[in-house]
């Protein structure tokens, strides 16, 4: 057995000489240095350098067959034979490959009943059921190989849009015509549609902004509605033609209404200085909501407002589940959250002034205003009222 002052001696040459040594280099200075030692060489060597002893043993095997055969040695840009070193876990367990792919996939491997088909597929989880059925296998290496099965981590992609009716392009053609019809004749055309609700107070505003280290702005932890705040709604009326845009914030309900009564304010604030001359407006909606093709307060509200401003109104309604080809979606709405991300909505003026701020480098510019008045809901429309609200019927 070697002494201590030894060990320490082999310990500094190896963490001198350690960062410029490959896998073979290292090996043969170990049992250079073993050999020279003598008895108790190679535990002391293990001990100052922390290889296996089977490693050391190796390299003394390889000096001494090249001691006998210099042919033997290795080529110069080898470090081990081929074939040498420890087998990857799949090599070594060649049906793990196919049982982890059951796990991943099982409607596609048959196997409906799969332990992990209804849970989160985690690699911490798939390696605790591959143990489970016999296999040595940790959550980095079940990684390793799904990455090498082609599998990457991906969130879901909405893509798909329910039914698809036989006339679907015949509509979206129909409505690209009337813009384009509308746009020739220079009158205004216009995307409506409802922003979700949002909490008015210092609640979490998903995203982030730039502040200083460790300040980041405080918010509650739970979002339960500030009752002196409130919610509130957000109709926006896009102008396709000039990419400008007008958002009423609404604190009350989303009616058939107050969707009108955005309309009736864009038209006063900024469409009737576009359009000095205009005698049409197209609007184009989604077929829900507040501004839904068969809600007749909204027919009637619409028939109000056309008598009010002096123009003729045409709606063209997007077919349902066709939401997200309304431009005001990608064009407007899309940017505002964008402008507000990270910033919590503290008060009304707040929200006015973030949504009123939102700018592109297309040119975007949105106008916003506070609708403080009252839409009460559950209003009902007759017949006979809404025969004489439009004589042509709707």
């Amino acid at each position: 057995m070697q002494d201590a002052p030894v060990v320490e001696w082999i310990r500094d040459k190896y963490q001198r000489l350690s960062p410029s040594l490959n896998e073979r280099s290292r090996r043969l200075w170990a049992a250079t240095e073993a050999v020279s030692l003598g008895w108790g060489g190679v535990t002391a060597v293990g001990q100052a350098t922390g290889l296996a002893r089977k490693t050391i043993h190796a390299g003394i095997r390889e000096l001494k067959a090249g001691d006998r055969d210099p042919s033997s040695v290795l080529p110069s840009d080898r470090v081990r034979r081929p074939g040498g070193g420890r087998k990857s876990v799949g090599e070594q367990q060649p049906m793990m490959a196919a049982a982890l792919e059951a796990l991943v996939e099982p409607t596609a491997r048959g196997d409906p009943q799969s332990p992990v088909r209804w849970t989160c597929k985690g690699t911490r989880r798939l390696a605790t059921e591959l143990r489970r059925q016999g296999y040595r296998v940790g959550p980095d290496t079940v990684a390793k190989m799904l990455k090498e099965a082609g599998y990457r981590l991906q969130a879901n992609r909405k893509t798909r849009e329910g039914k698809q009716h036989p006339d679907r392009d015949a509509q979206f053609r129909y409505i690209n015509e009337m813009v384009k019809r509308f746009q020739r004749r220079r009158q205004p055309v216009v995307s409506v549609d409802t922003k979700k609700k949002e909490l008015i107070g210092d609640f979490k505003n998903a995203g982030r902004e730039w502040r200083p280290r460790g300040e980041p702005e405080e918010v509650r932890v739970h979002d339960f509605i500030d009752k002196t705040l409130g919610k509130v709604i957000s109709y926006g009326v896009y102008d396709v033609t000039h990419n400008e845009g007008w958002v009423s914030v609404g604190i009350d309900h989303d009616t058939a209404r107050f969707a009108a009564e955005a309309l009736r304010r864009w038209w006063k604030k900024l469409g009737s200085k576009r359009y000095p001359k205009a005698t049409d407006l197209l609007i184009t909606a989604d077929s829900g909501g507040s501004n839904g093709s068969r809600s007749r307060l909204w027919k009637v509200a619409l028939q109000k407002l056309a008598d009010q401003i002096g123009l003729t109104l045409t709606v063209c309604h997007f077919p349902p589940g066709t939401s997200k080809w309304n431009r005001i979606e990608h064009r407007m709405f899309s940017q505002i959250t964008l402008n507000w991300r990270g910033k919590p909505r503290v008060s009304h003026e707040v929200m006015i002034q973030l949504i009123a701020h939102t700018t592109t480098t297309h040119g975007l510019k949105v106008r916003a205003e506070l609708d403080r008045n009252h839409y009460p809901t559950g209003e009902k429309v007759s017949d006979r009222e809404l025969t004489r609200s439009s004589p042509r019927g709707f």
